[in-house]
């Protein structure tokens, strides 16, 4: 009996190791809920190396001119690419590339994906080089509070980190080959790799070249995972790219169709960062300490809604395709009601331990305790309206999966136009902490204004939302935040009379370690008694019932 148990455990554990290995395979063909988790997990490592990234910024630079520098310099190459590409390579290509699968026309989409690719090769590389001569005007126009030696640094770096966007721009055209197959492990790969190559590229050189190894390490890192992996696997699965330039070419045709709201639209999705590094530009530090702070609040809202959003984007545009409008709608508004229940649970728990949780991560270095206490008001103010940010990601992808572009590029081009004076107002009126709250207004004028949209348009109910487990999310978010809030402002105040050091890594780490506790059994009792089904979901789920 004993021999049957133990060939009986070994059978199960191979049949386990199977199920993951074929799960990982990159061919493997994923359910909405086997995507969500594998991105949710990729996401979470790629945060995990972001923050490790984010952690090495600030122990290098803290808050000083070189990480104000650094961060700057991401916005004109952002900015290049959210223009002439719209922002969304492959979400919209993976609606195109839907239709021509559906109908069986694989070799049209081929062909269409060749010449879309060396179209806006051609745009692309054009812009890039008139960027690249003009960054030195633009620089001084947009961060107008940086000094000389900050501005020229600035230039630099943004110049080399301009040449990434042809490789963001390539994987995301091959990336939606993978993604229209339902294909998701490579998607999950690739941002890991670009994530690393700002580290590796300042372990081993910065020594020698300063804050431009970190630059450079970036440019590699875009070059090895979202163009290079891409491109191998969406050969692998049947992509055949080819030198064509057919400027009547149908797919070209619908493509610029789809992104050109995307392109001449604004959002302020995107357009937040940029408003915040415009104004904090004023204030020595405020560029790098809010860079910080919105790396971190962005962890959650990635695994959320990102994951989520990226997972559901190809079903979505199937269900439309193939006219099956309440699936669609139902499916959408689960998929809000889910990544915003979970939204409001994670803001309670960041917003009750945001002040350890920054000190055990970023202080050391030239990362000082105060630059600590800016960079966690300006975190906690932002993680309250975390569970926005994920239902926005959601209601967007609907859009796009439709192929509706054009009415929320323009509720988004007025909603940014709106806000500009309000960041402005708020930030000559509040200082730096006046741009967070601008942020949160803004994204809640984005949200509500999208989901009306919808709603209007008859293909998104509001009333087919969940609001009675948003409430009971709610209710547990603000119970179990605010037990842990209390807790920990006890605690440093009791270390405080001791005379204890407020930023000791075993006091933060311990704080966190009993807070997450103390927060995740306080939110599963307060949830499992106002009758939420969401605990037992995740146990189910999670295979632990």
């Amino acid at each position: 009996m004993a021999k049957l148990a133990n060939n009986r455990q070994a059978e199960q554990a191979r049949s386990w190791w199977a199920r993951a290995v074929g799960f990982l395979r990159p061919s493997h063909r994923h359910s909405v809920f086997s995507a969500t988790l594998l991105l949710m997990a990729s996401t979470f490592l790629s945060r995990i190396i972001g923050l490790v990234r984010v952690k090495y910024i600030a122990w290098l630079f803290g808050s000083g001119m070189q990480a104000d520098a650094l961060t700057a310099s991401f916005v004109l190459p952002d900015m290049i690419s959210y223009f002439l590409v719209g922002g969304a390579a492959s979400i919209s290509f993976v609606t195109i590339l839907t239709r021509y699968r559906e109908s069986g026309r694989e070799d049209d989409g081929n062909r269409s994906l060749s010449v879309i690719l060396n179209t806006m090769y051609l745009v692309l590389g054009g812009a890039i080089l008139v960027a690249e001569v003009a960054a030195p005007y633009w620089v001084h126009w947009w961060f107008a509070g940086f000094d000389a030696p900050k501005a020229a640094l600035t230039v630099k770096l943004t110049r080399l980190l301009l040449p990434a966007q042809l490789f963001f721009f390539a994987g995301g055209v091959f990336g939606s080959v993978l993604l229209v197959r339902k294909q998701f492990s490579v998607q999950a790969v690739t941002p890991l790799i670009y994530g690393s190559g700002t580290i590796v590229g300042g372990m081993l050189l910065f020594k020698h070249m300063g804050a431009s190894s970190l630059a450079i390490g970036t440019v590699a890192g875009a070059f090895l995972g979202p163009f290079l992996l891409n491109w191998i696997f969406a050969h692998r699965a049947g992509a055949r790219y080819q030198f064509l330039l057919d400027f009547e070419d149908e797919g070209l045709r619908e493509w610029v169709k789809l992104s050109l709201p995307l392109m001449i639209g604004v959002s302020l999705v995107t357009f937040d960062n940029w408003f915040i590094s415009h104004f904090a530009s004023g204030t020595n530090g405020a560029v790098a300490l809010m860079n910080y702070a919105k790396q971190l609040f962005t962890a959650p809202t990635s695994m959320l809604a990102q994951a989520a959003g990226a997972a559901s984007m190809p079903f979505f545009a199937s269900l439309w395709t193939q006219n099956k409008r309440f699936e669609f709608a139902t499916g959408v508004a689960d998929s809000v009601s889910r990544v915003a229940s979970l939204g409001l649970l994670a803001s309670s728990g960041m917003i009750a331990l945001g002040r350890p949780l920054i000190a055990l991560i970023f202080i050391g270095g030239k990362f000082s305790a105060a630059d600590a206490g800016l960079c966690s008001a300006y975190f906690t103010v932002f993680s309250l309206t975390l569970f926005l940010w994920g239902a926005q990601s959601i209601y967007a992808r609907a859009f796009y999966a439709a192929g509706k572009t054009m009415e929320p590029a323009v509720i988004g081009t007025i909603i940014t136009v709106f806000s500009f004076p309000v960041y402005a107002a708020l930030y000559h009126s509040m200082g730096v902490m006046g741009l967070a709250v601008a942020s949160n207004i803004g994204i809640t004028l984005q949200t509500i204004s999208v989901a009306i949209l919808l709603h209007q348009r008859h293909m998104v109910s509001l009333a087919s939302l969940d609001f009675d487990e948003l409430g009971r999310c709610l209710l547990a978010g603000v119970v179990a935040g605010g037990a842990v809030w209390t807790a920990a402002w006890a605690t440093m105040r009791g270390a405080s009379a001791l005379h204890l050091s407020l930023n000791s890594r075993p006091l933060n780490g311990a704080i966190l370690v009993v807070g997450s506790l103390l927060w995740t059994l306080l939110t599963g009792w307060v949830l499992e008694k106002s009758g939420s089904a969401l605990p037992r979901v995740v146990l189910r789920r999670l295979k632990l019932i």
